[in-house]
């Protein structure tokens, strides 16, 4: 067999193997129902159901650390308010009363379809806003600053009494899609599921773009890019505003599902998690982090069962994937995940 041929399928060629990889992953989820339904197992759909949405949150956050270089601990801000849109909205349409925002009053609705675009836009606001300030900085500066940014719009809804405060907001009235009641259960996984796949093809298709290449570009050498004449600032607020809007949609399914919003889903814990599922599953590949998050939610799962204390053995499994591991489970090692990546970084 040609040495140029992954050993582990054989008779494939790399780029059918690039492709199978990803395809047979989402393949894979898009029959867990049915695998729950044979194994009698319904918690496996609500275990993937969360996994399916923190992918979705991983894999818009892979987009400006894997390929932005941007280390953003911001990101639960993000979701959080995605699913604070929601649950608000549905908040005041259940008590019949506005939502008032200065003069301004606005109608409270329960209907997705209005609410989870409306979410997207004010999240595209705040990572514009913010982008401003903390996009002009980098590395370790960047970092912070995100991080500072996260921690005032948590405390901000922990002040939120009327919302329920540390609490957290219950979400009462039913929700739904247009004329259609929103799905449960195996059903609202294959929304979940559908979510990530658009996310997935969507910003696959942004990346391989002009404007994915300009934004690696600056994220190997922002100074050679500006010398160039490219406006960095620019395409990092725009990378910041799409992947903060695609963060908000996972922000949203998550409160559709658990019908429930709270600060904690603020916390810059909900940040560092997600860093970690995208460390874990292989930041130069756009679908990495499904496979982290699939590996950080299962590993949790298994190692509470053994111990109360497993926050300890999955520190020390986050560090040895970090050491031997260092580009993530899929990226490192795979013959075909190299070839993908490869053809990533060059379009």
């Amino acid at each position: 067999m040609p040495k140029d041929l992954p050993a582990f399928i054989p008779g494939i060629d790399r780029r059918f193997a690039g492709i199978a990889l990803p395809v047979i992953v989402m393949a894979a989820l898009a029959l867990l129902p049915w695998l729950a339904v044979r194994l009698d197992d319904p918690f496996l759909v609500r275990l993937f159901t969360r996994i399916v949405i923190f992918a979705i949150a991983a894999v818009a956050l892979n987009f400006v650390l894997g390929f932005g270089g941007l280390a953003s601990l911001f990101h639960a801000s993000f979701m959080g308010i995605g699913g604070y849109v929601v649950g608000v909205l549905a908040h005041h349409d259940a008590n019949e009363t506005p939502l008032m925002l200065g003069p301004l009053a606005i109608s409270g609705t329960s209907d997705l379809l209005i609410t989870i675009p409306l979410a997207m836009v004010c999240c595209v606001l705040l990572a514009f806003i913010t982008g401003l300030v903390c996009l002009r900085t980098s590395g370790i500066y960047f970092i912070m600053i995100t991080l500072a940014f996260n921690q005032m719009i948590f405390y901000y809804f922990v002040a939120l009494e009327r919302y329920g405060g540390e609490d957290g907001l219950q979400i009462l009235s039913p929700l739904h899609f247009g004329p259609f009641a929103a799905p449960k259960g195996a059903a609202f996984y294959y929304v979940c599921w559908g979510a990530l796949c658009a996310s997935l093809l969507l910003l696959r298709q942004i990346i391989s773009s002009r404007f994915g290449i300009v934004l690696r570009a600056i994220s190997q050498n922002e100074r050679r890019a500006i010398a160039l004449g490219v406006p960095a600032l620019r395409y990092k607020i725009a990378a910041f505003a799409i992947s903060a809007a695609v963060t908000s949609i996972a922000g949203a399914l998550l409160a559709t599902n658990q019908k429930f919003v709270s600060p904690a889903d603020l916390s810059w814990i909900r940040s560092a998690d997600l860093v970690i599922i995208v460390v874990l599953g292989g930041i130069s590949l756009v679908w990495g982090p499904v496979i982290g998050a699939i590996a950080f939610f299962l590993a949790e799962l298994l190692l509470s069962s053994w111990t109360i204390h497993w926050q300890l053995p999955f520190g020390i499994l986050v560090i040895l994937v970090g050491i031997f591991l260092k580009e993530g489970i899929i990226s490192s090692g795979s013959p075909a995940a190299a070839w993908t990546r490869r053809r990533t970084r060059h379009g």
